[in-house]
């Protein structure tokens, strides 16, 4: 990770703005201070630490890095030649030719991705999409199509809207998200195409595979009748397993193919044909309309107004907890100090599709990047926050 080490720092004299980058605030708590950073439309932290011989680390928080590698190595630059004296050692290098300016390829939010998706009549979704070559390849064959990109990984979403941008494309909107969290709130009866090729196989740990009883739920649910589901894959263990998944439901037809040969083929299955390994695919093609998505609460943040008084007393009492219940989980991670804040740190949702987020707590509490996927067991789990911290602040 892009990241530097320096003897001194000068005063954090916030909010500050240079170079289309702005500092705006920070956080702290005895082990690290986090700034609030912006670049164009990409909104992260800097995280500042200190080392065993009391050097300053500067790198980016992990949990909610830049979608987009260019705004962090920018975003370091204008930090280090501002605040930062006697530099010890850097790992990053800005260079004009890396992505740092705002592209409509991205939906760095959940309401632009229901938004896009709703205006459009044909959809495709790709599950990690990798170097994009599958991807670009049906973007490019059908301009009718509306292609959406999920991609957990950095560097492969900042790689293909760059291709995507240099080809002229307009029918491709990439995210950086968990596919299952994204399928949560996806209407039914909305995606012609589901893609899944060559995922991370998993055989020795198949809990931690993106296939499940509940993903294939939802692929059911949100593929139209008549849409399928298309699964490409090196492990005849997880197309076993996929296949079993699948034929748990009614309603629906199963295609099986041994060493097909596809229109494009990606850099996974270039390797794998060199190793003369056999691939093994399953379309699964629904034949049932699904209800309407139900509609659930948003969260609601009115109860969590503190004043200050509450505030102290929820800092004195804080400490790292971890709740389980049936169906979902809340793990209390971190808190800091903002002014005359809080801001907490939390990981929460369901067991196999986890959410992270911070939250700024006062009388007016908000979610610091974007408010969370609005499925059950994230609305169970903070439900639960509110009565936790509501019980801490009374103390």
């Amino acid at each position: 990770m892009p990241n530097f080490r320096c003897k001194e720092l000068l005063d954090l004299n916030l909010p500050f703005e240079k170079d289309g980058v702005s500092f705006l605030w920070w956080a702290k708590n005895e082990h690290t201070c986090l700034i609030f950073t912006q670049v164009l439309n990409s909104s992260f932290f800097l995280q500042l630490s200190w080392d065993k011989q009391g050097f300053f680390i500067i790198k980016a928080e992990k949990t909610f890095k830049p979608s987009q590698i260019g705004y962090l190595q920018k975003a370091l630059l204008v930090f280090k030649q501002n605040f930062c004296k006697q530099i010890i050692s850097e790992a990053f290098s800005f260079k004009k030719t890396h992505l740092a300016r705002k592209t409509s390829l991205i939906a760095y939010d959940t309401q632009k991705l229901l938004d896009q998706i709703s205006l459009k009549k044909k959809i495709y979704v790709e599950i990690g999409f990798g170097s994009g070559r599958h991807l670009l390849f049906w973007a490019n064959k059908n301009k009718d199509i509306f292609i959406i990109g999920i991609e957990i990984y950095t560097p492969a979403l900042e790689q293909v809207a760059k291709l995507a941008l240099a080809q002229n494309l307009d029918n491709v909107l990439l995210t950086q998200n968990d596919a299952r969290l994204v399928f949560s709130i996806l209407q039914s009866n909305s995606v012609d195409k589901i893609f899944l090729h060559f995922p991370v196989p998993w055989d020795k740990k198949p809990h931690r595979r993106v296939v499940s009883k509940s993903f294939v739920d939802e692929c059911l649910r949100v593929l139209k009748c008549g849409g399928s589901f298309e699964l490409r894959t090196d492990s005849k263990e997880y197309f076993d397993f996929s296949l079993q998944s699948f034929l748990e439901h009614e309603k629906l037809k199963a295609q099986i193919y041994k060493n097909a040969s596809l229109d494009i083929s990606s850099k996974y299955e270039d390797r794998w044909k060199r190793q003369e390994k056999d691939i093994y695919d399953l379309i699964v093609i629904n034949e049932n309309s699904s209800k309407e998505l139900e509609q659930i609460k948003d969260f609601d943040l009115k109860e969590l107004c503190f004043d200050k008084k509450k505030l102290e007393n929820l800092r004195t009492a804080f400490k790292k907890q971890h709740f389980k219940g049936e169906d979902f989980f809340l793990h209390l991670e971190q808190i800091y100090v903002q002014e005359e804040r809080l801001m907490l740190k939390i990981s929460f949702g369901a067991f196999h599709k986890p959410e992270h987020a911070y939250l700024l707590l006062s009388k007016q509490s908000e979610f610091v990047f974007h408010k969370p996927f609005t499925t059950k067991e994230n609305l169970k789990a903070f439900d639960k926050l509110k009565e936790i911290l509501i019980n801490l602040s009374k103390n």
